[in-house]
């Protein structure tokens, strides 16, 4: 079966975009410190206090472009290698 390296592109960059979207928001709403430090704390770190900085419009817009095209290029590759490695016997 093969995969529409475009479609999975944009699925997995409609996620990325979306998830980092979301952070943006919390930021701006003043959440992000409470959750980037429950993140540490889950995962054993110590000694690293994140710190959210002030909100940002051109960050955030920033932000969110690139993870949707980190996200695009990496459903892409993703969708390649599986036609690649799915279609040889």
């Amino acid at each position: 079966m093969s995969i529409s390296p475009k479609r999975l592109g944009m699925t997995l960059g409609a996620f990325a975009g979306l998830i980092h979207l979301a952070w943006s928001v919390l930021v701006a709403l003043g959440l992000a410190q409470g959750l980037a430090t429950f993140i540490y704390s889950i995962h054993f770190l110590s000694g690293m206090a994140p710190k959210a900085d002030a909100f940002s419009p051109g960050n955030a817009a920033l932000l969110v472009v690139v993870s949707s095209a980190v996200g695009y290029a990496a459903g892409w590759v993703i969708a390649t290698i599986w036609n690649k490695t799915a279609d040889a016997k």
